[in-house]
């Protein structure tokens, strides 16, 4: 299904978006980029749903050169993967349905891929879009330092979260598409093309938003699909069980070892947001290490993958 008019190939740049019964975000995400036409040029934007209760018809409308397909496989992966094959530019960028690009992100995208020709991918930075910029609530104080360290991610990783990540159209082919759903799809993909030797540089000029979870259970289910993938390296030999029994006592100690981060950090202000970062970064790693010690107990990792990101069928 073609919402508004894609016509020729002349679009600086490809967005792609992986959509699943969230359409008022998605709405807001499309109207944020559709501001960054006047700036950047033309955009060509796709939208991949995965199995929603509905296409997100209306939220697609009056946003011009939006394409709106569907991918029935489960996961943000084969999503990507389809809404890559249908891009035009020679640029692709991808972002999540809830994201929210912020004024220049587009621009400073492509000038940077235009004027940087030796690198290959991009990863921007991911804030928190905050109910009260100037309160945030214990969650997103602790999301903002702690769930999108997307600096790291690059320069230490060389990898970029897929919720603000943009890749020249030939080396997304050239690496190959991402994971399934039983794969953490933006870390595999990114240490294939490390291997092949591409080169990613972080754009923090490049900034999107996205809502902090809205419970710690739903924030226990993002860290339990982590956990699962990181103890499948132990299940196929790529790491000793005693280093993961070690990994999982460093996990339970962190929280001392980034004070110094939480007191420091400029991603937040105030004594108040500093004291329930931390208390929130105290009960996710504790519960992480919890999980990781069960892990080891039972050795099943699959239930806490499957259906990880189907909640909202339910």
């Amino acid at each position: 299904m073609l919402t508004g008019a894609v016509m020729g190939y002349n679009f600086q740049l490809s967005v792609v978006i992986p959509h699943l019964n969230e359409p008022e975000n998605l709405r807001a995400c499309l109207a944020a980029l559709d501001l960054q036409r006047a700036s950047a040029g033309r955009i060509e934007i796709i939208v991949v749903d995965n199995g929603s209760h509905e296409m997100p018809f209306n939220a697609c409308s009056g946003v011009s050169d939006v394409r709106l397909v569907r991918e029935p496989t489960p996961g943000p992966g084969p999503a990507r993967n389809l809404g890559a094959s249908l891009a035009t530019s020679d640029l692709i960028a991808f972002i999540d349905a809830d994201c929210v690009v912020q004024p220049g992100w587009a621009k400073a995208i492509v000038s940077f891929m235009e004027g940087t020709p030796g690198v290959d991918i991009v990863g921007g930075d991911i804030g928190i879009l905050r109910k009260d910029a100037s309160s945030p609530t214990g969650i997103e104080a602790y999301e903002e330092l702690f769930s999108y360290r997307a600096r790291l991610y690059v320069e230490k990783h060389s990898y970029t979260a897929t919720g603000n990540m943009a890749v020249r159209s030939s080396v997304f082919h050239a690496v190959g598409p991402f994971g399934g759903i039983m794969t953490m799809e933006d870390t595999e993909w990114g240490k294939r093309a490390a291997a092949k030797g591409y080169r990613i540089a972080f754009l923090e000029e490049a900034r999107v938003l996205t809502p902090s979870c809205t419970s710690f259970s739903e924030l226990a289910r993002r860290w339990d699909r982590h956990v699962a993938h990181a103890f499948g390296d132990v299940r196929r030999g790529k790491s000793s069980l005693m280093r993961w029994l070690a990994l999982t006592l460093l996990v339970a100690a962190s929280p001392l070892v980034e004070v110094q981060n939480v007191l420091t950090s400029g991603r937040i202000a105030g004594v108040r947001s500093r004291v329930i970062a931390f208390a929130w970064l105290t009960r996710v790693r504790l519960y992480r290490a919890r999980k990781m010690l069960a892990l080891t107990l039972s050795g099943k990792a699959s239930p806490l993958v499957e259906g990880w990101n189907r909640e909202a069928d339910t």
